[in-house]
């Protein structure tokens, strides 16, 4: 299953882990407790768009998946159990794709979202090389878009 981007290891600022979380900068936030606590919990892990166009093509196509597998690592968004495959559907900003031009970094309290990316970054690549014994192939799409 080919994608027309995939998922590359790489970290933007110089190839440089950020600064310890003790070194951020703390920032007032501008929206109280309920309001934040409200905003976050809009932010979907699963069934995104993106996530639901990957899995309408595949189905079209023929392929029976199962969704979100917690038993596996990561999580992946598609598992092809009998095909011995798995597909994560990752979005651009929170995932760093290499050299792409919708992973936009935040303006404010800047150090603390390079190393929440480069977190995300780490945690991916650890999970997809955790797959590579079992799996014969593990496949990263990238979505493109915010």
């Amino acid at each position: 299953m080919a994608a027309s981007a995939t998922h590359r290891d790489s970290w933007t600022p110089h190839n440089q882990p950020p600064p310890h979380r003790s070194h951020r900068i703390k920032m007032a936030d501008h929206l109280d407790a309920s309001r934040r606590s409200l905003n976050m919990a809009r932010v979907r892990s699963k069934n995104t768009k993106p996530e639901i166009t990957v899995r309408s093509l595949v189905h079209r196509l023929g392929y029976r998946y199962r969704l979100h597998a917690v038993d596996l690592p990561g999580t992946p968004d598609l598992v092809f159990s009998v095909r011995k495959k798995v597909i994560f559907v990752h979005g651009c900003f929170w995932h760093r794709h290499n050299k792409c031009r919708y992973a936009s970094t935040p303006k404010s309290n800047v150090e603390f979202w390079q190393e929440k990316f480069y977190a995300n970054m780490e945690r991916d690549r650890k999970a997809k090389q955790r797959h590579a014994p079992g799996l014969s192939d593990t496949e990263v799409l990238a979505t493109i878009g915010k």
